[in-house]
């Protein structure tokens, strides 16, 4: 695929879709920690880069995609805009770069700010487009040279998040593991209008957890994840918290004071949520969150990230369209195979990999650290090559793997294409341990083998669970809806 190209999906499935879809890049590209913007009519995203089977967060170069604002359900490849040996501290390539965030300004071009991973201190490139090539800038700094998170006092940086306005750069970074009473919060420093010098050191805008008594942040305090934005007249801090696995978000009538804590954007297992087995109950396997909020088209959209192969370290770029009231309340959105854009067909054949709920009879929040060689937990994998096929592997008795929602009109039956030693059943219904409508068969399988089974679901709009009886583990790669 050439850079510029539109994406055509590595399979027929994937190019017959032209739908939104979670994750909204292609199965085999990994790009969390998300940050996206609307430059002129198309929506760029901006974050670090996972690979397939990584044992480290984020060790590729930077890379970029791209939508026409107008059509989320389409993304274009950039191409890399930037390497991580162009930063002249990390010459033997030990530095990562980890989430970054892009901002534009006064003199119109683009600046991006990142953190390496064995550095406290944030650097800067720059590019005259959205998507070009940046080229390293500089570090940003005190005005006597002292790189910010070197000076006396300082806490080392972490995670940029950057808002420009007039002649003020608001610089907001910080992370907070729990445990550690040397990291305060999250902090905002003012730069001058050249993207690089300190105008006002760092002060604290959100409490980390070990600060947070009496703040009004109890339970969600900053962990890391820092993003600003402009929203409903305010300044809006997104972040991740303590729970790792929610965004959260604050509101200030000033970028440097004031934040309150106001509640949580997303989830990454849906916890906070009725979902049919209790709010404190999770309904994927998760880790870390990173992302923030944007307006596209008078709508406004969350972006975040999954985690799949069983591990921490390969995660893949999600969305969600928010549900905003009329007070201007962000309304914690539920994790969708569709975006929460708009029903998927109810009809044809979907990757399994676009599953929004995956869990067992052993309930678990974060993904386990015995990873890919935990038999107990399903996970979301690919084929051993670059650009391989997609799967759901490991599935074994009690496991449920959903996907929310679709439009139905008159389906009649459901097949599944499974692998692997295991024989039983799927168990379909419209919503978790809801009344089954249908029973699709599983054989063993030493290749790629559909199963099919007649169901009864009125039409509407609906959400799909397959739970698996029977014994052995099963590999899971797609499923078709047939009508008529």
């Amino acid at each position: 695929m050439g850079i510029g190209t539109p994406y055509s999906g590595d399979n027929s499935l994937e190019r017959n879709m032209r739908q939104v879809t979670n994750p909204y890049l292609p199965s085999w590209e990994y790009v969390p920690d998300g940050e996206p913007y609307v430059f002129g009519d198309r929506v760029y995203v901006y974050g670090s880069h996972d690979e397939f089977g990584g044992c480290v967060y984020c060790p590729g170069d930077y890379v970029c995609w791209s939508a026409d604002a107008s059509d989320l359900g389409s993304w274009r490849y950039e191409g890399v805009i930037y390497k991580k040996s162009r930063d002249p501290l990390n010459a033997d390539l030990q530095g990562n770069l980890y989430a970054p965030d892009v901002a534009v300004g006064r003199d119109g071009r683009y600046y991006l700010y990142y953190v390496l991973s064995n550095r406290g201190t944030v650097s800067v490139a720059v590019c005259d487009t959205p998507a070009g090539e940046y080229r390293f800038l500089g570090h940003v700094h005190y005005p006597d040279g002292t790189l910010l998170g070197n000076g006396q006092g300082d806490e080392p940086q972490f995670d940029p998040g950057v808002l420009v306005e007039g002649e003020n750069v608001y610089l907001y970074t910080g992370f907070c593991p729990r445990g550690d009473t040397r990291r305060h919060g999250a902090m905002c420093t003012v730069l001058e209008s050249d993207m690089l010098t300190v105008k006002r050191p760092p002060v604290f805008v959100a409490p980390g957890c070990e600060y947070s008594n009496g703040t009004g942040y109890e339970g969600h305090a900053f962990f890391e994840a820092p993003s600003i934005r402009r929203f409903n007249g305010k300044y809006c801090f997104i972040y991740s918290s303590e729970k790792c696995h929610e965004l959260c978000w604050a509101v200030s009538d000033s970028p440097t004071s004031g934040f309150r804590y106001m509640g949580v954007v997303i989830s990454g297992c849906d916890m906070g949520l009725e979902n049919g087995k209790g709010k404190d109950t999770p309904l994927f396997y998760c880790a870390n969150n990173h992302g923030s909020i944007i307006e596209i088209g008078e709508k406004w959209y969350v972006f975040y990230h999954r985690h799949t192969n069983g591990t921490n370290y390969s995660r893949q770029g999600c969305l969600e369209k928010l549900d905003i009231s009329e007070g201007g309340f962000i309304r914690q959105a539920e994790i969708t195979s569709c975006g929460s854009v708009k029903p998927l067909r109810g009809e044809g054949e979907y990757p399994a990999y676009i599953a929004c709920n995956i869990f067992g009879k052993e309930e678990q929040v974060y993904v386990p650290w015995s990873g890919w060689m935990d038999d107990r937990f399903a996970k979301i994998t690919q084929r051993p090559l670059e650009k391989g096929e997609s799967y759901i592997a490991n599935i074994c008795s009690g496991t449920t793997v959903g996907f929310k929602y679709f439009d139905i009109k008159g389906l009649k039956r459901i097949s599944a294409r499974t692998m692997g030693y295991a024989r039983g059943k799927f168990i379909v219904s419209t919503s978790v341990g809801g009344k089954p409508v249908g029973e699709i068969p599983i054989g063993y399988y030493n290749v790629w083998a559909d199963g099919e089974a007649e169901v009864n679901i009125p039409d509407g709009v609906r959400a799909l669970y397959f739970t698996f009886e029977g014994e052995g583990h099963l590999q899971f790669s797609s499923f078709r809806l047939i009508c008529g």
